[in-house]
């Protein structure tokens, strides 16, 4: 009998503030992040927001109903820790409330609903990695790291709310648009810039959250924006 994918691990957290607003370093100077994740140990209730327990800082790129759930690969952090020797890069270090078995990126698409305990839940969109991870590990190109490397993430929104646990399976329920993973959707939307006609079809994708919508309609229009304030943002000026 095939064995469903699960989740390992469930993580929520309240956002915290870390740093020294003195520091001459700007990777040490404070600052504030929902990133820093723990493993929750009792069933919990997942709404159409978030999960029970959990919380964003920063309300604009993070959390609502879009982003409800962030989901992450647990076979992603060995592939990290090699790749940057560094063994801290554990599951829950992206920040994630799902770490999951048996899915990644090239098996889940947008519009896809699975069962997860009592609840039911949607794929909206990759997730985009921000700068909050670099300032985390003092990596200071760690978002572009992540984004080059396809190990992005994705969220779900919530179709139905219940409670969800820790090895609740992942049933998929239904599946819309097999032709959009999240693999090939951060293709188009980070290394195939030029690849216009995947560009136009993916945003009419029904299930795609409206931002990335936006986006892709912008690219069209020949409206572009700088990614700078996203993967680097205050980190930038410890380079300059």
């Amino acid at each position: 009998m095939e064995k469903h994918p699960y989740i390992d691990q469930l993580f929520i957290g309240k956002p915290k503030t870390l740093g020294d607003p003195n520091a001459k370093k700007h990777m040490d100077k404070e600052w504030t992040s929902g990133i820093f994740k723990e493993p929750a140990l009792t069933p919990l209730w997942l709404g159409k927001e978030k999960l029970e327990g959990d919380g964003q800082a920063d309300l604009k790129n993070h959390g609502g109903p879009e982003k409800a759930v962030l989901a992450y690969a647990a076979n992603h952090y060995e592939e990290w820790q090699s790749e940057l020797n560094n063994e801290r890069i554990q599951a829950g270090a992206m920040g994630e409330n799902f770490s999951v078995v048996g899915l990644d990126e090239t098996n889940v698409c947008i519009g896809d609903i699975y069962e997860v305990g009592e609840a039911l839940v949607q794929v909206s969109q990759p997730r985009q990695p921000c700068w909050k991870p670099a300032r985390r590990f003092k990596i200071i190109d760690f978002a572009l790291r992540i984004q080059k490397s396809g190990r992005t993430g994705w969220y779900f929104r919530v179709v139905k709310e219940g409670i969800v646990k820790n090895h609740d399976t992942i049933k998929l329920i239904e599946r819309s648009y097999p032709e959009w993973t999240i693999a090939r959707c951060n293709e188009i939307m980070h290394s195939k810039k030029d690849d216009l006609d995947s560009a136009a079809k993916l945003a009419t994708c029904e299930h795609l959250a409206a931002n990335w919508k936006e986006t892709l309609t912008k690219r069209l229009k020949g409206e572009s924006k700088s990614i700078d304030s996203r993967v680097y943002g205050p980190n930038k000026e410890e380079i300059k």
